[in-house]
């Protein structure tokens, strides 16, 4: 009977995750085809568990679950299984001393939970039928793997809420439907082959809404907030290639997530609560909060046992966790354990795959002994990791930026009000691309880049109404920034290689390469190619670990272990490359009021950082390396190294047509609560609009750091004579080059077209280094090591200016200095003219009218005279001559650094 297969395998995924189920009830349910259960609870400990997140079920229930099996059609015709409003509320899990205190409970009950499943085991092993003579292994196995494959999963209101201080964040999906499809992506019912060994499945999400809401004290929400997100569908494209038939798991992994359009609509109240949960992601990523990296004492020992003993029911297993932390697993127990940060973010995604493309550990669970069970387990530690690819693809997003207002909702003193909301800035945004690629923990590398974007103002600001609908103002005056391309006409180079490609590999019916070496990376993904395939914006993240003692890689770096004989067997690496295509911003009041505004709502809030900066303590207790751990540490020394460029890009500065910076910056230099005041007065444009053009063809920003540079700070300074080398490592690098920078004045018209600029600064370039020590209370007995030093490079700068061109600059710096409105009469017609209109007798009015010419001749020098010691010094000619009288001026300075 297939009963006597297929039921144990379904009944294992139901019992696992539900708590209360009768397995008699469910077995002859099953059996007749349809299940029905209704309000069901979840285990939580085994979400937690296997999910390996850090955070906490508070609650977990399913409305409905439905069962369809087709008996009859069991080889042609899906398993569906339909879930209908499944809710789980979710919260960041405690400290480490909270999680040790409540170590003894948490042990306590996950003990209990090990009795229970040490006797259920032996019911699960007994329910498994006897091999039937009349079906041959191979061809059951063959069924269940085809039933397993091609399961349908259906999920209805799926609702989802993190709770976090006064924070509530909810995503509500209406519906969610996960099939098994063809080579062209059509619903299909499809098996692995020895000729085709790929699975292929597709996710679609309709009616996606997301809520950042404000909870009081009580824990209720007063005020409901505009979604973040309000109905959006996207759909999630999943490729498993195998290597043969008999693997069990795959060995690449793709799964790619296409939206058409994204809506993002984000409030002033919401936007500190959305930028909380964007840095809670950041660290958990690096490990700042949480027990993921600082389990340094015993009671992370204790916390390791109640999370990962229980995962796999091995008590030898449980005891290695005891004895060594996860950070501090060295090489040779690599192989044995899963990272607890970027591969258990993987293994949490691969543990929804087994109950998609998988049937081994539900058999395992029902036909398999101890013996085999734990042969079973060796093999797959000992499995090569798969190669991970995850995409995000947006062919249109929009974000909306929302000042809010209570507003009562009749003239009744008590009558209850209601949250009221202006749109005040957006940013569009096309072709957008995020995507990961990782193989376990020795290579890491994200993505992210779009071809272009603009932002634009909205309607009125802090009273002021400069882009209300009876303004009649046009689109190109309200956009301030603008950078990249059109997606029509770049075209669809942002999908590329993606699943959604037509021309990728695997819709053309042939295995991808990746790139996972970090050489031939940096070669195939420089600046240049990124530029071409996205325009306006490129990022690449790097993160590569190799082992140089042949062993293979090692889950951490040794040096935050902290144990010295183990210096240099691994070497990481860590490089971040952003580039920035050709753009456009302008600064005007209505844009730079509007910036200025959403930093002073992102500060208003009382939110505690998740880590804090460590006080730089001198540790009594010196580490001192034998000579051969200090060569083995100057062969290599792991950075974390940034580059930062942006090309041809041009800044605009308007002078100001209103000013309320008094209402701004106060909160943003000095932290004060932001006043109500609201301008009244009428906005009126001026109209021609001077303003400082400032044209860049190139800027580069070079940033280089220790990635462990606590540990090495404490090791090199406790040495006798550290070298030239280890002392270049314990300091931050800076490199900042400018080229053809260029300045000079221009107007805007009526028409919105831009006046012939009039040259102030012509081109130049410049350079500037700086270095930092890394802890300087480290070196407290050595006063010679040099905690700063800086060297700035200027051949030549130029700054020429009539005496009509230095009154306008002083009115755009005054209109920006004083606050209120700006009168025409400031600027008027006769310096305007005098500025603009006299441009091609430039020379002739260069001995008719007062002028100066400002000249810097800038280089840097390092002095080695006795009396100045050796220290940088920058050496600064300042030629200024004023022809005004024919009396110039000259002077010398002398600029220490």
């Amino acid at each position: 009977m297939l009963e006597s297969y297929v039921t144990p395998i379904l009944m294992s995924y139901v019992n696992r995750y539900i708590k209360n189920l009768k397995p008699s009830d469910l077995q002859l349910s099953l059996w007749g085809g349809d299940v029905v259960l209704s309000k069901l609870e979840l285990k939580l400990d085994v979400l937690e568990q296997e999910l390996k997140l850090p955070f906490t079920f508070l609650s977990g229930h399913i409305h409905e679950l439905r069962i369809h099996v087709p008996w009859t059609k069991l080889g042609s015709e899906p398993v569906v299984i339909t879930i209908n409003t499944m809710e789980c509320i979710l919260k960041l899990k405690d400290g480490i001393q909270d999680d040790h205190e409540s170590c003894g409970s948490n042990s306590t009950n996950r003990s209990a939970t090990e009795n229970t499943k040490s006797s259920v085991k032996p019911r699960r092993i007994q329910q498994a039928a006897p091999t039937d003579p009349d079906l041959p292994p191979g061809y059951v196995q063959s069924l269940i793997r085809r039933v397993v494959n091609n399961v349908n999963i259906v999920i209805n209101n799926l609702i989802l809420k993190y709770v976090e201080d006064d924070i509530v964040l909810s995503v509500n999906i209406t519906s969610a439907e996960c099939y098994t499809v063809d080579e062209l992506w059509d619903r299909a019912f499809m098996d692995i082959s020895a000729t085709d060994l790929v699975l292929r499945k597709v996710i679609n999400f309709s009616d996606c809404t997301v809520c950042l809401d404000k909870r009081n004290a009580s824990g209720k929400i007063e005020f409901y907030q505009d979604p973040l997100l309000y109905k959006c569908s996207f759909r999630t494209r999943l490729h498993f290639t195998y290597d043969n038939l008999n693997s069990k798991m795959p060995s690449v992994i793709k799964i790619h997530t296409l939206v058409e359009s994204l809506k993002l609509s984000i409030t002033d109240q919401q936007l500190p609560m959305f930028i909380r949960i964007m840095q809670l992601g950041i660290a958990l990523y690096y490990g700042e909060i949480g027990n993921f990296k600082d389990v340094e004492t015993e009671d992370s020992a204790c916390h390791n046992k109640d999370m990962l003993g229980n995962i796999t029911g091995a008590e030898d297993e449980t005891r290695i966790d005891m004895q060594y932390p996860a950070q501090y697993k060295g090489q040779e127990l690599y192989s044995q354990q899963d990272e607890e940060q970027p591969q258990g973010w993987v293994s949490w995604a691969w543990s929804f795959v087994p109950a998609i493309v998988s049937y081994d550990d539900g058999e395992e669970d029902y036909t398999g002994n101890d013996s085999t069970l734990t042969i079973h387990q060796q093999k797959v530690q000992t499995l090569k990791d798969p190669i991970v690819s995850v995409g995000f693809y947006c062919t249109k997003a929009t974000v909306t930026f929302k000042l809010t207002e209570m507003q009562a909702e009749s003239s009744s003193y008590y009558s209850p009000q209601k949250v009221k909301s202006k749109e005040v800035l957006c940013w569009e945004q096309e072709g957008t691309t995020i995507e990961a690629l990782m193989m376990g923990d020795p290579f890491f590398d994200c993505q992210i880049g779009f071809v272009g974007c603009r932002a634009m103002c909205l309607k009125g600001i802090m009273g002021v109404k400069d882009f209300e609908e009876n303004m009649n103002r046009s689109e190109t005056e309200a956009s301030f920034f603008i950078c990249g391309e059109n997606l029509s006409t770049k075209g669809l180079t942002y999908l590329t290689n993606s699943l959604f490609d037509y021309r990728s590999p695997e819709n053309n019916g042939t295995r991808a390469e990746f790139i996972l070496d970090a050489a031939h990376h940096k070669e195939t993904y420089t600046e240049i190619a990124g530029m071409q395939r996205f325009g306006a914006f490129y990022m690449d993240y790097l993160y590569t670990m190799e082992s140089t003692s042949g062993k293979g890689s090692a889950n951490q770096q040794d040096f935050s272990t902290g144990k010295n004989e183990d210096l240099g067997t691994v070497q990481e690496k860590s490089t971040k490359t952003l580039v920035v295509g050709p753009l456009d911003f302008r600064l005007d009041s209505s844009s730079v009021h509007r910036i200025l505004k959403m930093i002073v709502c992102a500060l208003e809030h009382e939110y505690e950082p998740y880590s804090r900066l460590k006080p730089e303590i001198k540790d009594e207790n010196e580490t001192i390396l034998n000579p051969e751990e200090v060569a083995s540490l100057e062969e290599y020394i792991p950075t974390r190294h940034t580059s930062v460029t942006l090309l041809k890009c041009t800044c605009t500065i308007f002078m100001a047509e209103f000013n309320l910076l008094d209402c701004l910056l106060p909160v943003i230099i000095g932290g004060k609560n932001s006043s109500n005041f609201m301008n009244t007065a009428n906005f009126q444009s001026l109209r021609p609009l001077p303003s400082i053009q400032i044209l860049v063809d190139k800027i580069n920003l070079e940033h280089s750091v220790p990635m462990y540079a606590e540990h090495l700070v404490h090791v090199v300074s406790s040495l006798t004579q550290p070298s030239d080398n280890l002392l270049h490592y314990c300091y931050v690098h800076c490199y900042l080059k400018i080229f053809g920078f260029q300045a000079g004045l221009t107007s805007l018209d009526v028409s919105g077209s831009y006046c012939l600029p009039v040259p102030i600064i012509p081109s130049f370039s410049t350079a500037l280094y700086g270095k930092f020590l890394k802890f300087p209370t480290c070196w407290t007995k050595r006063s010679q090591i040099v905690i700063t030093e800086g060297i700035f490079e200027l051949p030549n700068l130029t700054i020429q200016a009539t005496r009509a061109q230095t009154l306008l600059l002083q009115a755009i710096y005054q209109s920006w200095s004083h606050i209120g409105n700006v009168s025409s009469s400031a600027v008027n017609e006769i310096l305007m003219n005098e500025v603009f209109q006299n441009i091609g007798f430039f020379f002739k009015t260069l001995y008719m009218s007062s002028y100066f010419i400002l000249i810097f001749k800038i280089s840097g020098e390092r002095c080695t005279d006795k009396y100045l010691g050796n220290h940088l010094y920058v050496i600064c000619f300042l030629s200024l001559a004023i022809f005004q009288n024919n009396f110039p001026f000259f002077f010398f300075l002398i600029i220490r650094v």
